[in-house]
């Protein structure tokens, strides 16, 4: 199983061994029904409306050190992904940041992690706030949209993709299929899937 890393059971404690279960190779307990289901990361990405231009940040971290991206990132447990969008913002550009729409929802396939959904927003910033470099930024400029620099992830390429396509408010989401690293979710299984175990505790 390509990135196998071990697991127990929370039942039992027993090792859980890899089963097959509607074609996908989970891990699960020999011993009973516990499954572990590897559920997709939720992330935000947001396209910040600035002086007739976008808010891009240029990354000081890996993956994509040196290259541009769009303000956004994982999802907490307790958030809403609206909330989460404008808590990036806050981190990685110093500003707030009001959202306007959504631009669309993709999938991003993993090859040795979980997949991610990305939920892409399109927003502005907020009356008097000012964009500045966070921690995780090495600076952040606000670009004309046919000046754009090369962006760092596929994901984001889709996105920028989609907003250019429609610049104008979008009510309601599009599937972005724009790059390879965003792309429609897979049709429904068509028969019933097992059910899932309460987690105790």
């Amino acid at each position: 199983m390509s990135g196998w890393v071990s697991h127990f059971c929370v039942n039992c404690g027993a090792p859980l061994a890899p089963r097959t279960i509607e074609g996908r190779e989970l891990e699960a307990c020999p011993n009973d029904d516990y499954v572990l289901w590897r559920d997709p990361k939720v992330a935000t990405a947001v396209v910040v409306e600035a002086g007739g231009g976008i808010v891009l940040g240029r990354r000081s971290i890996e993956p994509g050190y040196g290259l541009w991206c769009l303000p956004g990132g994982f999802v907490n447990h307790d958030e809403d992904p609206a909330g989460a969008a404008v808590r990036e913002c806050m981190e990685e550009i110093n500003a707030r940041v009001d959202l306007t729409g959504l631009i669309g929802v993709y999938h991003v396939a993993k090859t040795t992690t979980s997949s991610m959904v990305g939920i892409a927003y399109r927003g502005r910033l907020s009356e008097g706030a000012a964009i500045t470099a966070g921690p995780e930024m090495l600076e952040v400029r606000v670009f004309p949209l046919d000046g754009l620099p090369p962006i760092a992830f596929p994901s984001h390429q889709a996105v920028l993709a989609a907003y250019l396509r429609s610049p104008e408010l979008v009510v309601g989401p599009e599937p972005l299929t724009a790059a390879a690293g965003a792309r429609p979710a897979s049709p429904p299984s068509p028969g019933p899937a097992p059910r899932r175990q309460r987690r105790k505790g």
